[in-house]
């Protein structure tokens, strides 16, 4: 059956302190998704896990508790004990080369400067996972990065990431049940934030 299975790691730091800030909107994708579906997180070893079947497939959701650099124990950890293969293995995170709202769907690649995505490559020793990356925009100053990705989105953003959760669980199930390419297609697509556009 792990064929069928699939973990699906949203990258984040607990706390309430780190809620709603940008570095944490793969937390903010997997807690849309369990609201959704009527889904309770269950704390376990290094992380909270819930579990969502559709379509004969099994999904598993994890919220790392090792906080955003260490992510690859947690991820490490429960594709060995859930015997899920590379291949099944599924990350959401930010992006702060991508504009606000862009999601970007790949089969594997570099970590871009992402220390959750490297930590996760050496965790596995591979490249070859697939990787949800959500654009936080870029709009900070020289060196302040880590501020950046560690403040709120702003109030004209907030009203956007329910769609923008939605568009990442969708794409997610694509994955799964129809293939990455399908996937890529579906996620891959320009999208027009609504963050700069005046109000009527």
């Amino acid at each position: 059956m792990a064929d069928k299975s699939y973990l699906v790691a949203g990258l984040g730091n607990i706390g309430p302190e780190y809620e709603a800030t940008r570095h944490n909107v793969g937390f903010i994708v997997l807690d849309a998704w369990a609201q959704a579906s009527n889904l309770a997180f269950e704390n376990k070893r290094y992380g909270a896990m819930a579990v969502y079947s559709f379509k004969g497939r099994t999904f598993h959701l994890l919220k790392p508790s090792t906080y955003m650099n260490l992510s690859g124990s947690a991820v490490r950890y429960w594709a060995n004990e859930l015997e899920i293969p590379i291949e099944n293995i599924i990350v959401v995170c930010d992006d702060i080369n991508l504009p606000f709202g862009t999601i970007r769907m790949r089969m594997n690649g570099s970590n871009g400067g992402h220390n959750g995505l490297r930590d996760i490559e050496e965790a596995l020793q591979t490249r070859q996972y697939a990787r949800i990356r959500i654009g936080v925009g870029h709009d900070f100053a020289e060196g302040d990065q880590v501020n950046f990705v560690l403040s709120q989105f702003s109030l004209l953003q907030i009203p956007e990431l329910p769609s923008i959760a939605t568009r990442v669980v969708s794409g997610i199930k694509t994955w799964a049940l129809a293939g990455p390419q399908s996937a890529m297609t579906e996620l891959n697509t320009k999208h027009e934030s609504t963050e700069n556009t005046p109000s009527q």
